[in-house]
């Protein structure tokens, strides 16, 4: 059975996921600097780098939510790339329109609501696909890489930024205690849904790391599969490519 918001609702993830995302969009970008303390900066300035060989022209941003990621991506990409993001919650995407509009960065990157298992692109399209914390968000995780892999153009690369396990003590404890018992509260205080930072831990917890994620990747067709760990395995970068 998979990992849910709210427990008590009949709903499936993907429209709970949603409608969670929806609840905290307000506040998401503020939480995800303050809950990490400014660590997911560096995380994702460090997986863009990973495309900077490539110097990508077409990118598209799965789960781009308020486009941070996105916008990151711009450094990596060639001086007249064009990305989109895609999200399945439209109160994330319009605090990213305002956002883009606010860098004067809309004429460069497109957001669009929809769903990442069922993306509305054509095969062979993007010479790069990434993701940013969202793809331990499907409903259907093999589908929705499936689904990566199919619009990527042959020799395009995939770059996920994805929550893992610690594995080394002190650290695995540490984290797993501040995952546990200090994050919610903080997360309940500040966006007032407390769901959505107990489903954060439970859905990392549930989340196939490391080398298993590089197993499924391998499945759904991807080759080069590599896998980089980030301050003591709190987040790792997957690479692949098609």
């Amino acid at each position: 059975m998979s990992v849910v918001p709210y427990k008590d609702d009949a709903a499936g993830k993907k429209s709970q996921v949603a409608q969670m995302f929806n609840s905290i969009a307000g506040k998401y970008d503020f939480l995800n600097h303050f809950l990490s303390a400014g660590t997911d900066i560096y995380w994702r300035r460090k997986a863009v780098s990973e495309l900077k060989e490539l110097r990508p022209a077409r990118i598209l941003d799965i789960a781009t939510g308020t486009a941070d990621f996105a916008i990151e991506t711009l450094r990596a990409a060639s001086d007249d790339a064009q990305i989109t993001g895609v999200d399945i919650s439209e109160g994330m995407l319009e605090v990213g329109r305002r956002k883009l509009a606010a860098k004067g960065l809309s004429n460069r990157i497109q957001l669009e609501l929809g769903d990442s298992e069922n993306l509305p692109f054509p095969d062979d399209h993007f010479d790069a696909v990434t993701a940013s914390f969202g793809v331990r968000n499907f409903e259907n995780l093999s589908k929705g890489l499936a689904e990566m892999r199919r619009v990527l153009r042959p020799g395009g690369k995939l770059v996920i930024l994805e929550f893992s396990k610690p594995t080394a003590f002190p650290m695995k404890q540490a984290y797993n205690f501040y995952f546990q018992h200090i994050l919610p509260v903080f997360g309940k205080l500040i966006s007032k849904d407390r769901a959505a930072y107990t489903y954060l831990p439970e859905s990392v917890q549930a989340f196939p790391d490391g080398s298993a994620f590089l197993t499924i990747l391998a499945q759904v067709g991807f080759k080069t599969t590599a896998w980089q760990p980030l301050t003591f395995g709190i987040s790792s970068i997957y690479t692949a490519t098609k």
